[in-house]
């Protein structure tokens, strides 16, 4: 008898990560992945943080060939809101018999305790495939596999206008300030990811508008409500629309 998949969520985010992660998944062959689930800001009908259109992440889906679950979430939710919208979808997809959660995270250890501990209130059981990874050697086996992504997002604590809106090459990553982290795992950017051998076509978009937006400061364990040190000053981030 061939052996069952593991029944299991993956969280997509659109970008670099998730792409290399869900590549990796699928090589292994061990999970039966159900869906991909994605945080779209309620308001803006975008992906949370990333700020990627909603169309584009269905396109994503459509190429990579699997169903999509989009999880909507209130502009700059407070940790109660969204705890109680992923334990509410969580529980749904439980119903079908799925018991896992595959996450595309590298080295923060507070992310992925706190994901575990909001994972076994549902009894869901969290996959970690990049875990410890090298960045560096990570970047570059994205990028030798063929992965195409584009920045869009930047965090000015870390990296200025100039970056947003880049491709990630070999110029890109020797840019980077020595305090970067060269898959940005520390919040200092974020992706779209519009090529690999993970889609059937590549996902076709025009640059846009480059917008700059300032939050107030959320302390938060959760990677779409954004991270922050004590200080009470406002950070800001640089947008690069796609269309």
């Amino acid at each position: 008898m061939p052996k069952l998949k593991k029944k299991a969520l993956f969280n997509w985010s659109s970008g670099k990560d998730s792409a290399l992660t869900l590549h990796k998944i699928q090589q292994e062959n061990e999970y039966e992945i159900v869906t991909l689930l994605t945080s779209v800001n309620s308001q803006f009908q975008r992906i949370s943080m990333h700020g990627v259109r909603i169309e584009l992440l269905e396109k994503q889906a459509e190429s990579i060939g699997l169903p999509l679950t989009k999880m909507m979430i209130p502009e700059m939710p407070t940790m109660e809101i969204y705890d109680e919208v992923m334990k509410n979808t969580l529980l749904a997809f439980q119903e079908k018999g799925v018991e896992y959660s595959i996450f595309g995270d590298i080295f923060l250890e507070d992310l992925r305790k706190y994901r575990e501990d909001k994972l076994a209130l549902a009894n869901f059981k969290g996959v970690f495939p990049l875990w410890k990874k090298d960045t560096k050697a990570l970047i570059h086996e994205f990028l030798e596999l063929g992965f195409k992504t584009i920045i869009v997002c930047v965090n000015e604590k870390y990296l200025g206008k100039e970056f947003v809106g880049r491709i990630i090459d070999a110029n890109f990553i020797n840019d980077l300030p020595d305090n970067v982290d060269p898959c940005g795992e520390n919040g200092e950017f974020h992706t779209f990811t519009f090529d690999g051998p993970i889609f059937t076509k590549p996902i076709a978009f025009e640059i846009g508008e480059i917008v700059y937006r300032k939050y107030e400061p959320t302390k938060s364990s959760n990677s779409d409500v954004c991270k922050t040190d004590d200080s009470p000053n406002q950070y800001g981030f640089w947008y690069c629309d796609l269309l």
